[in-house]
């Protein structure tokens, strides 16, 4: 029998986080973070992780398992989450997937085969060539050439990440997206998705009230001890939230200018997240408002155990 999962997913801020919580109570659950930004070590206020207390002793995972200057994939996300839901479904627990990082959920869920094209030798030592020659610019300028939708997902000086997109197009003449629409959406799992919705003033309202909230509990603290550590240029500090507090910590831009800025980019966030979801899986959507929060997780969960005893 396909092991059951359920997915909790939508835009930031929206409230999946206390939705899985509930859940996870409801029906013997353990929740696996889908927040490709949470699994880094001290990467805490800016990315809203949960703290100890909003667990309410549901187990936690996918949180603080890689150092900031680790890289990590959406192969390596796939990896953990399939992983972890093989451990909790062995304890005969549910799978509660919570997060809005969408590329990486559907991979984890839909089981991409992310080993299928082998990796050509020749190819891999000729592009790190030219990485050592003449730097990355030309390479990741190439990319946005022959692939402007992925360059668009990878920072210049995630190396690995643009010498393997290029290998891809190299090797099989498709590029790295058109590789990634060619895979076959079927799941291994006995799969459930629900997404929450919330109307645009509302949902734009509580991420700049959450933002406020994060700067007030030392988010600017927190993006300059990393930055003092020398961790200014990895991959997860390009995250919404650390990108936008750096240049005030340098002193080449405003406090004000850096926060009205993450509110923006997170705004931008949520809408990119929203059209994501909406255009790439088979999810039950439900529209809450801050005031009927409460009545809507209700009829999620009764939906849900209806769900569950018919399958």
């Amino acid at each position: 029998m396909k092991k059951t999962v359920i997915a909790i997913v939508g835009p930031t801020a929206v409230g999946k986080t206390k939705l899985s919580i509930e859940i996870a109570k409801r029906f013997n659950g353990e929740v696996i973070s889908g927040d490709s930004m949470q699994v880094y070590r001290g990467l805490d206020i800016g990315t809203a992780k949960i703290t100890e207390d909003e667990m309410e002793g549901i187990p936690h995972y996918m949180i603080d398992i890689k150092d900031p200057d680790e890289d990590f994939s959406a192969a390596d996300f796939q990896y953990y989450v399939q992983t972890y839901i093989d451990e909790i479904s062995s304890r005969n627990k549910v799978p509660v997937i919570a997060g809005g990082s969408g590329l990486y959920i559907q991979a984890a869920l839909y089981n991409y085969n992310f080993s299928k094209q082998k990796r050509n030798d020749a190819v891999t030592e000729r592009l790190e060539k030219e990485l050592e020659n003449d730097g990355v610019l030309p390479l990741y300028n190439r990319l946005k050439e022959t692939d402007p939708e992925q360059a668009a997902k990878i920072h210049p000086n995630n190396h690995r990440r643009v010498i393997r997109a290029l290998e891809i197009y190299e090797i099989t003449g498709l590029t790295k997206t058109e590789y990634q629409q060619e895979q076959e959406l079927e799941s291994p799992y006995n799969l459930i998705i629900i997404g929450v919705e919330m109307d645009r003033a509302n949902l734009y309202d509580r991420i700049n009230r959450r933002i406020d909230t994060m700067v007030k509990n030392g988010l600017v603290a927190e993006v300059s001890r990393l930055y003092d550590q020398g961790f200014e240029n990895c991959p997860s500090m390009k995250a919404i939230g650390y990108k936008e507090c750096i240049p005030y910590i340098k002193e080449e831009q405003s406090f004000e200018t850096s926060i009205e800025l993450l509110k923006r980019n997170s705004r931008r966030y949520a809408k990119r997240q929203y059209t994501w979801f909406k255009n790439k899986m088979d999810i039950m959507w439900y529209r809450i408002t801050p005031e009927t929060m409460d009545e809507r997780y209700q009829m999620i969960l009764d939906d849900l155990a209806g769900i569950l005893k018919n399958r």
